[in-house]
């Protein structure tokens, strides 16, 4: 099938042209008649699957005819700064030729420049649920015209401990609206939001919930901690990959690793959630644009960095959160094309490892790479103890004053 088949307004179709794309990829040949016809939707897709494209373009087709007005016709909300901008720069390609007005708007900056476009009439606005409600609530930004509601990368929004503000925004916004809800996961929490604000949703799923791209090889090594440093070295030097992003859990790893590697003349920075925003963004451009050959980043980045052609993603540190493992390694194998995921494996990571594979449904093959590599034997170490925020800060029975960890608020990206 071809966009021209999709039945397209001209303009649309002149920027698709321009862009080299002539042919939509499964979700978006699924869900982009769906939408053009106002029903609403519930996407299951994993990353990578041009997802974006898939909400952005019919709502552009719908929006474009319409009489010009200052009102807010239609919200995209998304968890991280890096997916805004990314949403953002798809509307800028496919409303081109049109004359729809839209901005981005997300925490760690200003809110000056943002608030001057408001102010000027904007058609779409792309948020990240934070800074779109301390506008609301400084009353610039009002939504009680918004015709269409995006939630992009619902699973994400619940992961960072949104979902509270999804619902506060919800509550201001018309009941008679189209809401098009996407997802890379599907559990339970997720399912009952979806539940509760679609209405006879269309259901569409182009890859089973939590698989992995068919293009992306897949291989882990198991490495004792100390010798991470020297296989990552080892890799970059004998594969002589061009370009590599990298996973860390903290973002004091991310930090660490970049400065192992500037040390053996590697160009690397990082990119996490104690960077500025034009930090961030700067070693994101200087990644694609070539001049940085490895990019590290926390799970934040999982799903804001979408890099073309990048052919290898590499878990330094696996995820504790399996799902997490999913949308790292969907950077690459994106959108059809074929990649590699090399995992580091050490002995405390196993029980992280045999949660990736029952999720995934397959078992990662071992790859061996002496002397770096080595055989695990022995039962799997237990998981570490993880604490949740507001939890008693003592084990169960212990004795004396109880000492309650101090809980705290979502960080507003």
């Amino acid at each position: 099938m071809l966009f021209e088949n999709l039945k397209l307004i001209e303009p649309i179709l002149q920027a698709l042209k321009e862009t080299g794309y002539t042919q939509p990829t499964p979700i978006q040949e699924q869900a982009i008649p769906i939408i053009l016809n106002g029903k609403d939707i519930l996407g299951c897709a994993q990353t990578g699957t041009g997802k974006t494209a898939a909400f952005a373009i019919p709502i552009i087709q719908i929006l474009a005819p319409q009489i010009r007005s200052k009102a807010i016709k239609a919200l995209i909300l998304t968890p991280t700064r890096e997916l805004a901008i990314q949403i953002q720069e798809n509307l800028e390609t496919y409303s081109k030729f049109t004359n729809l007005r839209h901005v981005v708007v997300f925490g760690g900056v200003s809110q000056v420049p943002q608030v001057e476009k408001i102010k000027k009439g904007v058609d779409i606005i792309v948020a990240t649920p934070g800074r779109l409600l301390d506008l609301m609530i400084q009353n610039w930004i009002k939504l009680n015209e918004l015709q269409i509601l995006v939630l992009d990368e619902a699973d994400r929004m619940l992961d960072m401990g949104f979902v509270q503000d999804v619902k506060r925004i919800i509550t201001k916004i018309p009941e008679k609206r189209q809401t098009l809800f996407f997802s890379a996961t599907m559990p339970k929490e997720i399912m009952a939001l979806a539940n509760s604000i679609l209405k006879n949703p269309e259901k569409v799923e182009v890859a089973p919930i939590s698989s992995t791209a068919e293009k992306v090889e897949q291989i882990v090594f198991c490495v004792e901690t100390a010798n991470k440093r020297p296989l990552l070295a080892h890799l970059l030097k004998e594969k002589k990959i061009p370009s590599v992003l990298v996973f860390t859990r903290t973002k004091h790893g991310a930090d660490k690793v970049v400065k192992d590697l500037l040390k053996i003349g590697v160009t690397a920075e990082a990119i996490h959630g104690n960077k500025s925003q034009n930090a961030r963004q700067r070693a994101l451009n200087n990644f694609k644009d070539g001049e940085t050959r490895v990019l590290v980043a926390t799970d934040i980045a999982a799903r804001g960095i979408d890099i073309d052609n990048l052919s290898t993603v590499i878990n330094y540190e696996i995820p504790n959160i399996p799902e997490t493992y999913v949308h790292r390694i969907g950077r690459t194998g994106r959108a059809g094309a074929s990649g590699i995921a090399y995992t580091f494996c050490d002995a405390e990571e196993q029980s992280y490892l045999k949660d990736i594979e029952k999720l995934i449904g397959k078992s990662v093959p071992k790859g061996n790479i002496n002397p770096f590599t080595v055989t695990f034997t022995g039962p799997i170490p237990p998981k570490p103890v993880q604490f949740n925020k507001g939890a008693r800060s003592r084990p169960k029975g212990s004795t004396g004053p109880r000492k309650d960890v101090k809980k705290t608020t979502p960080r507003r990206y």
